[in-house]
Parts: C-alpha cells; sequence; structure tokens
C-alpha cells in the first residue's frame, strides 16, 4: 500500500520576507545606478542633439540685430528653450553645454539653466545660470576646480561673449535662499548695473545640499557673429 503524496511545503514567514526585502534592494539599487549613471547618458545625448540643433538653426537663419543686446530687442526664449551654448576652455575642448531658459529640474536635466528675470548673455547686469553638480551630465561637476582669471565663453546666434571670473566658485558657499546673487550688481540691491556680469551656481556638496557654491565674473571681450 503506497503513502498518501506529502504536501509542497509553504514559504516559511521569514523566506517571503527575505525575498520582498532582496526585490526592495535590487529596486533600489537600479534606481541609484539610473540616477548616477543612466542619467548622465541620457542627458549626453540631449546635450548633443541640441548643439546640432542650435548650430543648424544659426546657419539657416541669419542673425539679425547687434550683438550687444538690451531687453526687447530680441524675443526672450520660452521657457525650457536653448538658446546659447556655454563652454569652460579649463574643462577642455569638448565641453560645450546647451543653456536653457528655466531652472526646474526638468530644465536642468537637458543642460545649464538660466534664471529667469536676470540679463541675457552679453547684456549689461547679471547673466546668472545654474547646473547639475553630480546627475543628468554633470556639467557643473568640476566648477569648484575653476580659479580667478579663468574663462567662461557663451555662444549665442550673434556673437561670442568671453566672461573671466572674479572669484573662484569654491570660495564662496551660500544658502539656497541667498537670491541676493542673482542681483544685478550681486550684493548691491539698489544699484543700476553698469557692465556685463555672469554668475555661476551649483550645489556645494555632491550629494543633495541646500547649499549653493557661487562664481562671479565680468564680461571680458565680445566677438560679433
Amino acid at each position: 500500500m503506497s503513502s498518501p503524496p506529502s504536501r509542497p511545503r509553504r514559504p516559511s514567514a521569514l523566506t517571503v520576507l527575505g525575498v520582498v526585502l532582496l526585490v526592495l534592494g535590487l529596486s533600489c539599487l537600479g534606481y541609484v545606478g539610473y540616477q548616477y549613471v543612466g542619467t548622465d547618458v541620457v542627458a549626453g545625448r540631449s546635450f548633443a542633439a541640441t548643439r546640432q540643433e542650435l548650430r543648424q538653426q544659426w546657419q539657416d537663419v541669419p542673425a539679425a540685430g547687434s550683438a550687444t543686446t538690451s531687453k526687447g530687442s530680441r524675443p526672450a526664449p520660452l521657457p525650457g528653450e536653448a538658446a546659447a551654448l556655454l563652454r569652460i576652455p579649463a574643462f577642455g575642448s569638448s565641453y560645450e553645454i546647451p543653456v536653457r531658459e528655466g531652472t526646474d529640474l526638468d530644465v536642468l536635466a537637458e543642460g545649464i539653466g538660466h534664471y529667469p528675470g536676470t540679463a541675457a548673455p552679453g547684456e549689461v547686469g547679471n547673466f546668472a545660470v545654474a547646473g547639475h553638480r553630480v546627475t543628468h551630465g554633470e556639467p557643473f561637476r568640476r566648477l569648484e576646480e575653476l580659479d580667478k582669471g579663468d574663462e567662461v565663453v557663451v555662444e549665442t546666434a550673434t556673437a561670442v561673449y568671453t566672461y573671466v571670473l572674479d572669484e573662484a566658485p569654491r570660495n564662496l558657499t551660500v544658502t539656497e535662499a541667498a537670491t541676493w546673487v542673482l542681483d544685478p550688481v550681486p550684493g548691491e540691491p539698489d544699484q543700476k548695473p553698469t557692465r556685463a556680469l555672469i554668475t555661476l551656481t551649483t550645489c556645494q556638496d555632491l550629494f543633495h545640499s541646500p547649499d549653493r557654491s557661487v562664481g562671479f565674473g565680468h564680461l571680458e571681450s565680445t566677438t560679433n557673429k
């Protein structure tokens, strides 16, 4: 007489818990991996495509008006729109990042962001920009390596503007609430600007931080196209 078939053993609660924790752990690792590697790949492709699109636009549509603009002389870029390319020679000849209008997270995921309300490239006032230090292409990862006297080159449809840093970004750290760095004359809210300035901002730490590293500079030269 044969013995009755044995019932399959159900997994214990500890086994189920272990599997759940393993799946959660792998999911977290995947998310972190995408943030620190995957977003860089996606952003790099976006940077390259935008550079090509901008250069094609600049070739197809002759630039009108003078290179040194005043507010209202040319249509302002729409939110998220790229209208310039930013180069930092100290970072190598291949460093060229699109500058997009706005500083929302979705905008910064595809380039360097121009603070709305601040001056346009080459304009008298403060051309202020922000960029990620990690993830999304890491455009400002090496910002704190810059020194006083380093150049920042901004190219638009009409001109190439060369700024020179007056202050190394590693020497100034502010909180994210310190909006005075965006003033037309940083730190002098009542003073009328008389020259073209640039302000570069990024997270002070490699990981998420409420503090910002800030570099200031001035327009050194303009080359009309």
